[in-house]
This record gives structure tokens, sequence and C-alpha cells, in this order.
């Protein structure tokens, strides 16, 4: 292979407008325009991935494409002068992975307004363990903190503890003395998600309320909910007087049937988490927390290390439901 040649999982749209995905030979020169080109040396596997591998319109319009919504590595060059060879960067959001090529192959090339240091106390291993479920997770955890909500408020619900997201909000409230609970459907995740820290694991079914009640009792501080629909619905009618409720998924529905009694009788607050465009310096500001006083502190418990070969099989088990934790792409060799 030579040296402009690297390996990509390529998701190629077939004649019976079905979507496969294969492992195949590309050149740097077949990547968009962009100021920078990163050498990628791990990303991580994400739910919008599984997505664009099935060709959701949502997630992705222009085919063949490499997924990957996340990257980290070394900078083979960069036209803007922004950042030398060799520097250590990651790139998580924007439209990496989307419609712009991504981090399931050996390159990527982005704009330079894309691309973030590496924090000094991270490895790029680190990164991708966190990648952008992570950096949601702690940006929903940012969101709390501005609405005042500390450890000492009380209890935070955490749904759909064993995903990506969920999971490491888990552990990093937990490390920073948060009282979790945290809602799972998963029997099997219950030991992982105490050894992250978790008060206590409960079955989603004792958390879900289909009533037409407008108000539930009030058990927690606040929430962060990756789910939606009745999940979402009854994590806000639970939430406590002035607290507070961050929503970055939908992995049940897009839909939430509820009054408006929550927020005008509890003054409660629902905080949208969106990932994608988050301004720089506040992504900047989130993962320099991630790589200090926020990191969690086990975290390859959560972690599952894989080849380029293994992610349609994964990609396959997150559209099933069937995944628990993170999966790492290690795209060095």
């Amino acid at each position: 292979m030579s040296q402009s040649s690297f390996q990509a999982l390529v998701v190629r749209k077939t004649a019976e407008k079905q979507y496969e995905s294969h492992i195949e030979t590309r050149s740097i020169e077949d990547l968009p325009e962009g100021d920078v080109l990163v050498k990628v040396h791990y990303s991580s596997i994400n739910y919008k991935d599984a997505l664009s591998a099935i060709g959701n319109k949502g997630v992705t319009r222009h085919y063949p494409h490499t997924p990957g919504i996340d990257a980290a590595g070394e900078v083979a060059a960069c036209s803007s002068g922004q950042f030398a060879v060799g520097e250590q960067v990651l790139v998580t959001g924007h439209d990496l992975g989307m419609d712009t090529d991504g981090g399931f192959g050996g390159y990527i090339r982005v704009p330079a307004d894309w691309v973030l240091p590496l924090p000094s106390a991270m490895t790029l291993k680190q990164s991708m363990m966190y990648g952008t479920a992570g950096f949601t997770a702690a940006l929903s955890l940012y969101e709390l903190e501005a609405a005042g909500i500390t450890p000492r408020s009380g209890d935070i619900l955490v749904t759909g503890a064993s995903g990506g997201v969920g999971s490491l909000a888990v552990g990093i409230l937990s490390g920073i003395g948060y009282p979790v609970i945290a809602v799972t459907g998963k029997p099997q995740a219950q030991e992982l998600l105490g050894k992250l820290g978790a008060k206590a694991v409960v079955d989603r079914q004792s958390i879900v309320d289909n009533s037409p009640k407008a108000l539930l009792k009030g058990r927690f501080a606040g929430a962060i909910d990756t789910v939606g629909a009745e999940m979402l619905s009854s994590a806000i009618r639970s939430v406590q007087y002035g607290g507070a409720v961050t929503c970055c998924g939908n992995a049940a529905s897009g839909e939430l049937h509820l009054t408006v009694y929550p927020f005008i009788l509890r003054a409660l607050r629902l905080i949208g988490i969106e990932s994608v465009a988050c301004p720089t310096p506040l992504r900047g500001e989130i993962w320099n927390r991630l790589a200090g006083p926020w990191a969690v502190a086990d975290l390859s418990l959560l972690i599952t290390e894989i080849g380029l070969d293994a992610v349609p099989e994964q990609l396959d088990a997150m559209l099933k439901g069937s995944h628990m934790g993170r999966w790492v792409v290690n795209l060095r060799s």
C-alpha cells in the first residue's frame, strides 16, 4: 500500500437500494477538501454511525461514504498553519462522519475550525474512549451545573444507563460526588453500573409512568435523559421543584407527551443537548474537564477495543440494542 493509500470502511448503496459496508483501500486524493489532514489512530462507535451505515437520510445523504463521527490522531498536513505536523488532535461533531468522510478510515481531511488540540492530560485512545458519547454526557452535566444542580441537591436520574452516553454520565457524575440512580432495561448491566459508582440501578419500568398524571412524586433533583418518549415524560414529572432535565436522545421516540404543569408548578427546566454545532470555546472547555476533574477513574470498565474489520458487526449490534458501554476502533495498524 502506498503512503497515500489507506484502509477505510465504505458504505455503498446497491442497485437494490440497500446499503452494504466493506473495508476498501482508498486514496488521500479521494478525501474532501479541507485545511487539516489527520492520520487517524483511534475512532469510536456511536449510534449515529450505525444509522449512517444503513442509509438514514437524516444522517447521511450521499454515498459511497465512510462513517465515524469521532476521530483522534496526528496532523499529517495543515494548509492554514493553525496546527503543526505531528500535533495530536481530535475531531468530534460538525459534519464529520455524516456527509464528510469520517473516522472509520486511516485519514480524514476537515476544516481547521473542526479540529481541537488534544488536552495534555489525555491520550488519543482515552479521547476516543469518551468520544461524542462522553462529550455529550459531560455537556449534560455542564448544563445541570449551570442550572444550579449540585451533588447536595439530591439524586440524579440517568436513563439509558447501559449505553454510551448513559454509562459515561453515570461514571462522570458519580466520580464528582453526585448520587446517581441509573435506569436500564438490561439486568446484565447492573454490575457494571454499580462499579461505575451508581447509588442504585433500577429497571425502567420502575420509572416509566404512562398515567395521565400531570405530576409524579418529586424523587430527583435532576435527570440526564438519553431515551426520550415515555421515559423523558416520566423523568420530567418526577423531578423536584427547581430541578432540571437534560435531553440528548430519542432512542425510544421523538415524541413527548406531557402538560406544562411540571414547568409552571415546579419551575422545572428542560435543556436540550446538542453536540454537533457546539461552539469551539465551550467544546474545548468540556474536553479539558474530561481530561481533568471529570475524568472517569476506571474508564477501561466500559471499553472494548476492536479493529476496523469488526466495525460492521458492532454497528449491527448497536442497531439491535444489544451493545453495552463503549467500542473504540484502533486504526493504528
